[in-house]
């Protein structure tokens, strides 16, 4: 169904002889990604590793390395190297967008929300309350895991058979990223013209007292036009973008089920100093009535988190991880053993919505323990760039003469201390994983003389210079060189 309702229509853009269209990556069935040579050549650019470089998490002592800039600069340049570049159009669009890009704190002291009120304000011009309420949405917050969880979520209820929408952020290199339908970007054509009856209505509704929605606000209303208005669209995973009782997701008032990942201390100057304070942000999403779930907690997050679910008159269940004996000796999509806590939520929040819509004769259920055949695929194909990701250069393995001695880089977005950690666990195991029994050919192969890159992102971190040796030390204790 075309976008379509009050919105004055918008002039043609100039007719171009061609419209160049943006270059899709595929998305193997593994983590492992192929990705164009030109964007890897740039990657190699940006971090000088041609013949001999220093170690890249080693600092120089001529020019410190500046670890926070090294993964957005690596894929933001990789980007500009790669794929053709969108229409004319579309770089209006992402100029449109980069105007709502406030400089200033993103919530008020005591985080009261920055004026979350206007939401629905929002959800009013845009006239969205009514098609937001008949979405069957999963909901998602936490401090870690919560992309991946909604992730392996998405990617379940797909291999059952559903019509899936899913919201997440942040992207890497295309706004685009953050909303997938059916497990596919959404397309430029279908973006731009979402994007412009959105930004029209509210361009003629918004003034001194009720301003343009923020970056993030704008692009949650763009999400839930997308959704409601592709009715194909049968579930909506979403993902909090931060804290949660005034994430602009929360004014979903009904969803079919609620689901909490893993706690820590992540914008701490805006959800609060403790933990207690950063769990009351997160549960506010759970709605009465609604099913939660959510992991193992530290002790005092779990008492917020109960208390909470006590107050509106529900239980919060807790979720062990993932037993890979239920896998059947498949692997998951996403890497690092962190994903088998992030895959066991996933699983019990597929399996209430599949159970309160009515659909669990969809799945078979085994009697010998195993997951259901559509779970074990969902979990096993599910695929989100920049976590845990491995990116092989083909390149530089066609034209190495020692077939063990490949360039791959390993990326993550870690950047809390507890994520640092988990990815330089996740980097050791696996490179020496690798080392010791090669996978098949179209994964990538490394061995004594292999350059391996581990890319990651501290940008949200006050003191990475801190959090580097935390790094480099959990590397050296796992027996990975550095």
């Amino acid at each position: 169904m075309r976008a379509s309702g009050g919105a004055s229509p918008r002039p043609a853009p100039p007719k171009r002889s061609a419209t160049p269209t943006t270059t899709k990556l595929p998305v193997p069935a593994s983590s492992s990604l192929a990705m164009p040579a030109p964007r890897l050549a740039h990657l190699r650019r940006l971090l000088s590793l041609h013949s001999p470089p220093p170690h890249p998490l080693a600092p120089s002592p001529a020019r410190p390395l500046r670890p926070s800039f090294i993964l957005p600069r690596a894929m933001a340049g990789a980007a500009q190297a790669g794929a053709a570049t969108g229409s004319a159009e579309y770089e209006e669009v992402l100029g449109c967008l980069a105007s709502l890009i406030k400089q200033k704190v993103r919530a008020d002291t005591g985080n009261r929300g920055n004026q979350w009120e206007l939401m629905a304000k929002y959800l009013q011009i845009l006239e969205l309350e009514e098609p937001i309420a008949r979405l069957k949405v999963v909901h998602v917050a936490g401090t870690k895991g919560k992309g991946s969880t909604c992730t392996f979520a998405e990617s379940i209820l797909r291999s059952c058979g559903f019509r899936t929408g899913l919201f997440t952020s942040p992207h890497l290199i295309d706004v685009r990223e953050r909303f997938r339908l059916d497990g596919l970007d959404i397309s430029e054509e279908k973006f731009i013209r979402y994007f412009w009856w959105c930004w029209n209505k509210l361009k003629v509704k918004t003034g001194d007292d009720i301003p343009m929605p923020a970056y993030f606000r704008f692009l949650a209303l763009l999400a839930f036009k997308i959704f409601s208005d592709e009715q194909q669209v049968d579930v909506a995973v979403l993902e909090v973008g931060l804290g949660g009782k005034y994430d602009a997701t929360n004014v979903v008032k009904a969803p079919v089920v609620c689901g909490i990942s893993s706690l820590g201390y992540d914008h701490m100057e805006i959800l609060g100093n403790s933990l207690v304070e950063i769990a009351g942000e997160k549960a506010g999403i759970l709605k009465k009535g609604v099913p939660a779930y959510t992991v193992p907690q530290p002790e005092v997050a779990m008492s917020v988190l109960k208390q909470r679910a006590s107050e509106l008159g529900v239980s919060i269940r807790i979720v062990p991880p993932l037993d890979p004996r239920q896998l059947e000796d498949q692997p998951l999509g996403l890497h690092g053993e962190h994903q088998y806590m992030n895959a066991g939520l996933a699983v019990a929040l597929a399996n209430t919505w599949l159970e309160r819509q009515g659909h669990l004769d969809r799945i078979h259920v085994k009697d010998h323990g195993t997951l259901p055949d559509q779970f074990i695929k969902g979990l096993s194909i599910a695929c989100l760039q920049g976590r845990a990701q491995i990116v092989p250069d083909l390149q530089v393995s066609s034209e190495c003469k020692d077939t063990s001695c490949p360039l791959v880089f390993y990326l993550d977005g870690a950047h809390s201390p507890e994520s640092m950690e988990i990815c330089a666990k996740w980097f050791s195991h696996v490179t020496k994983k690798d080392a010791a029994q090669p996978g098949p050919l179209e994964q990538p192969r490394s061995g004594i003389n292999s350059k391996k890159i581990l890319l990651f992102n501290c940008m949200s971190v006050r003191d990475p210079q801190i959090l580097l040796p935390r790094l480099l030390d959990t590397c050296a204790q796992k027996g990975t060189s550095t």
